[in-house]
């Protein structure tokens, strides 16, 4: 096949938006990100810290992985599953950071970034539900044979 042919097919499917939708978002995450500072004005979360970082490169790698695989739909459900799963543990982490803090912390104005991977997470549950209605149509078409 063409490869021209190839980006038409697979961006005619709605959840190859979601998931392109959802990599954006976290790449957004990456350069918004929430610093949170505690009251001497010392960094407690930055996107400099290995364990974030690598959550929110993962859950990009794994939103294009997925996108690439758009002829595998099994495939691309269970990556999209693992990708909710790494966005819930990013969330995870910035939660347990800002509650474990002692005394007060100055949340930056960008604090609402704490907020994109439950985004990401409704898109990427938008996709499997696609995905979803995808592999029951051509299952329904089989038996049709």
């Amino acid at each position: 096949m063409h490869p021209t042919y190839l980006l038409v097919l697979m961006l005619q499917r709605i959840q190859t938006v979601y998931l392109f939708i959802s990599a954006l978002i976290i790449g957004a995450l990456y350069v918004w990100f929430p610093v949170i500072l505690n009251k001497a004005e010392e960094v407690i979360i930055s996107n400099n810290e290995p364990l974030v970082m690598g959550l929110l490169f993962g859950s990009i790698a794994l939103a294009l992985i997925s996108i690439f695989n758009f002829k595998k739909r099994q495939l691309q459900f269970v990556i999209n599953r693992l990708n909710i799963i790494l966005n819930f543990l990013l969330l995870g982490v910035f939660v347990y950071r800002s509650l474990t803090l002692s005394g007060e912390t100055l949340v930056s104005e960008k604090g609402i970034g704490v907020l994109l991977p439950i985004i990401s997470i409704v898109f990427l549950v938008m996709a499997n539900k696609a995905i979803k209605k995808d592999e029951d149509l051509v299952k329904s078409v089989d038996r049709l044979r």
